[in-house]
């Protein structure tokens, strides 16, 4: 057995010395704030006793909801195909794999920043034939400040207590040893949709015009949490 020399690394104390107490806390951070975007998703379907005649009907359905989404201009942020399927459908009854008809449909998402026009949207994409509405989904975009706000907000909290605590005990911080972002955000709610809206029309558009949809954004929400570690001047205990 051997006795480790005095130039041996010494494993660090995790609650400090009586000549330097730490101090570890949490800070906190909650905002609430309007949303930024919203997405809507958009289904468009074709169905027919003929293949050909199921994508034909599909694709000019198709290209008339991307010509009133790209007619939008500015205000739609994003567009995107997200998927196409043409299915056969087997007759229930008789021999053999006799198709009965076929199903065609594309996915698509569209972003927009503008909410007045969103209603507007909606309202129009909903009254088009075979076409499904999904939506909206608000939140903020990856990038916003709202996200360096939270985040700050939680260092002078978790700074403010740390202070508090130590004039309780009538001294002093000296020094921050340790912050850790605990990554507690949770801004975006793009998996679960937010004030949902579904809409299917089976028939040709309404011939007077629908009026557009009143939508209210809905609030977001952004958490921030950081650890910190303090030392402080000893106290007169």
């Amino acid at each position: 057995m051997t006795t480790p020399g005095t130039d041996d690394q010494q494993p660090a104390v995790p609650y400090g010395t009586p000549d330097a107490p730490r101090i570890a806390v949490r800070g906190e951070a909650h905002l609430e704030v309007d949303p930024e975007i919203a997405r809507i998703g958009i289904t468009v379907a074709a169905r027919g006793s003929d293949r050909r005649a199921a994508l034909d009907d599909l694709t000019r359905r198709n290209t008339t909801v991307l010509d009133l989404v790209k007619s939008y201009g500015d205000a739609v942020e994003h567009l995107e195909t997200g998927g196409f399927s043409i299915t056969p459908e087997l007759a229930r009854h008789g021999r053999g794999e006799r198709v009965h008809r076929y199903h065609g449909s594309v996915h698509i998402t569209a972003e927009l920043a503008d909410f007045t026009t969103l209603g507007e949207l909606t309202t129009r994409l909903a009254d088009l034939e075979l076409t499904r509405v999904d939506g909206p989904w608000w939140a903020l975009r990856p990038d916003s400040p709202v996200h360096r706000q939270a985040r700050q907000q939680a260092v002078r909290e978790a700074v403010q207590r740390a202070r508090e605590y130590a004039e309780a005990l009538g001294t002093t911080l000296a020094a921050l040893v340790e912050l850790a972002d605990i990554g507690a955000e949770h801004a975006e709610t793009y998996g679960a949709p937010q004030r949902r809206m579904r809409s299917m029309s089976l028939g040709a558009a309404d011939a007077d015009a629908t009026a557009p949809l009143d939508l209210e954004p809905q609030r977001q929400h952004v958490y921030a949490q950081v650890n910190a570690r303090f030392t402080m001047r000893p106290p007169s205990l």
